[in-house]
């Protein structure tokens, strides 16, 4: 019997990944509080966030599925930036970063057979001096909701963007390459994933 993979994300993003990776997987969203501690590190905050994620969906499937869980969190100078609630908080993200190098850290966490794997990968991303003009624009075109640091790299958003240092995956979302690697961990290849499930659906209502 095929092994079901499970994406535990609603992440256009995570999802085109894993598609690209030629993987087919359902789609169960976890509801968890993804609340900054006070005074947490954000790399440890993205590993705790992913690993709960990743134990809260594998808790209500079979066993035999492969778990696929990420979190994303934007950094800078220790300060968390995670998805902008309103327009306004997106300006004032952007605006701080306007400049700046800053880390995005992703984690990835993996859960098959009882068996856990948890990783995180950090790239440095560097945005250009930003006008008021351009950051307007951006605004305006409402993709800074709904991303941690209030920009895409894969979007429009490459526009603010002067340069990536490390894996791009990493910016967007879900490393390829940290998956492979938390997969091996678990007993599991991604070779003989691809093309293993009735996919992708979203068995748990709809995806956001």
């Amino acid at each position: 019997m095929p092994t079901e993979i499970v994406l535990a994300s609603r992440s256009p993003r995570r999802r085109e990944i894993l598609e690209r990776l030629n993987l087919k997987f359902v789609v169960d969203s976890p509801e968890i509080d993804e609340t900054p501690e006070v005074g947490e590190d954000p790399i440890a905050y993205v590993c705790r966030v992913a690993a709960a994620k990743a134990d809260a969906v594998a808790a209500r499937h079979d066993r035999s599925c492969v778990v696929i869980a990420a979190d994303t969190t934007v950094a800078l100078d220790g300060e968390i930036f995670g998805q902008p609630q309103s327009l306004d908080e997106a300006r004032g993200m952007i605006q701080k970063l306007s400049g700046k190098s800053h880390f995005v850290h992703t984690a990835v966490s993996v859960r098959h057979k009882g068996t856990s794997a948890d990783g995180c990968d950090t790239a440095e991303v560097v945005l250009r001096v930003l006008s008021p003009e351009l950051i307007d624009w951006y605004i305006g075109t409402g993709e800074s909701l709904g991303k941690a640091g209030a920009y895409a790299v894969q979007g429009l958003g490459a526009r603010l963007v002067a340069e990536v240092r490390g894996d791009r995956d990493t910016v967007v979302g879900l490393s390829a390459r940290l998956l492979g690697r938390q997969l091996s961990q678990v007993g599991v290849q991604i070779s003989r994933l691809a093309g293993s499930a009735e996919g992708p659906t979203e068995r748990f209502g709809l995806e956001k």
